[in-house]
């Protein structure tokens, strides 16, 4: 219906990426009319995303409220999974088989010990390594690694795959996907009223989600939000199969890495962070540093065929939290803000936004996260 108008009665989605589409099939359950617009669902973060479900290697001093979201994210990642794959048939790719990290001189080390101690505060399961039982455990590691942590209880996902079942099943529940560009924030009698397309036509609802990734501030109409984007350069190759068994995060000279094995023959290896804006650029420098400390580790790399170089934007917020629930516009709802832990957090999110929305209640779980806390900085 181009240039027309369409009306939803309940709920619109800004943003068809992992998160909204995770709402959307959410609050379609709970029996609410649900329309994502996006012109190009899972073309943005979602499609460039390596898919760690990894609240422990991530933990960081600062954010345990953070942390608990995660780690309760996670807890609903085995069910969440059973019950797409069940709904649409279609695989998550989900892989339980834990997460090793190494380092490679002595000031990785004590960047180890330093994680180490402060999981073991936390109660965190990670176990540390010496080199050769490192090597045990992932056998292609170089001989170089001086040591480890073993953390079981963080694993991955297919993030492409997920998002293909959730687009599966978010339509199998009778959401309407709308392939056109959101250009901005219907607003009327101090209320979000539905989006405007980029067509000229008006989607009207009684609620509107904001889940468009690192865009989510650059939308008109919408109210302040600390949203930027966080630039992520990320390679995936092919040749890998029985390379490693989980994933690999290092640290080189002080330099992140990560090897993440999917789709059974399938490696990505990230990523860079960068605050340079929208860029979409893939540099040689980019490359060429994620390939240089990937074959530090595991020097087979250097014999797999690089399938695809991509760049793409993490949401980034101050303190590195999402941004859920109510905004300090009514009727608007925020579910963006993720960093790196979009995946991560996609089952959780989509719970608790779906409860906002069918209920008027936020759940507490979500409740240190909501916009106000920047209200207060």
């Amino acid at each position: 219906m181009t240039g027309g108008d369409w009306v939803t009665g309940d709920v619109a989605v800004a943003g068809g990426g992992l998160v909204g589409l995770a709402v959307a099939w959410r609050a379609a359950q709970r029996g609410l009319g649900v329309t994502v617009v996006d012109d190009a669902p899972g073309s943005g973060a979602s499609a460039a995303a390596a898919g760690m479900l990894a609240p422990v290697t991530e933990a960081s001093y600062g954010e345990e409220a953070l942390l608990r979201l995660c780690a309760a994210s996670l807890q609903r990642y085995p069910a969440f999974a059973a019950e797409l794959e069940e709904a649409t048939g279609l695989p998550v790719g989900l892989r339980t088989a834990g997460t090793l990290v190494v380092g490679f001189d002595e000031d990785d080390v004590r960047q180890l010990d330093v994680l180490h101690g402060f999981q073991r505060e936390l109660g965190l399961a990670a176990e540390r390594l010496t080199p050769r039982a490192a090597r045990r455990r992932e056998p292609s590691l170089t001989p170089r690694v001086r040591g480890g942590l073993a953390v079981d209880g963080d694993h991955s996902v297919d993030g492409r795959a997920l998002h293909r079942a959730l687009l599966a099943a978010a339509t199998a529940a009778g959401v309407r996907v709308l392939r056109q560009r959101v250009a901005g924030l219907l607003v009327d009698g101090g209320r979000a009223a539905g989006l405007r397309l980029d067509d000229g036509a008006r989607l009207a609802a009684g609620n509107v989600v904001l889940a468009l990734g690192a865009r989510s501030a650059t939308l008109p109409g919408v109210p302040p939000l600390p949203v930027r984007p966080v630039k992520g350069q990320i390679l995936r190759m092919a040749g890998a199969a029985g390379l490693l068994e989980g994933t690999v995060r290092a640290l080189v000279r002080g330099r992140h890495v990560y090897l993440v094995p999917y789709g059974g023959d399938r490696l990505i290896v990230g990523a860079t962070v960068e605050d340079r804006g929208f860029d979409a650029t893939v540099t040689a420098g980019g490359v060429h540093d994620l390939l240089h400390d990937a074959i530090e580790v595991v020097p087979a790399v250097s014999e797999l065929e690089l399938t695809e170089t991509l760049a793409r934007w993490r949401p980034g917020t101050p303190d590195n939290a999402p941004v859920l629930g109510p905004s300090s516009l009514p009727g608007l709802v925020l579910a963006t803000g993720h960093h790196r832990n979009g995946v991560l957090l996609t089952p959780v999110t989509g719970e608790v936004v779906a409860e906002l929305l069918a209920t008027g209640v936020l759940p507490g779980l979500a409740a240190p996260f909501t916009a106000e806390r920047f209200t207060h900085r």
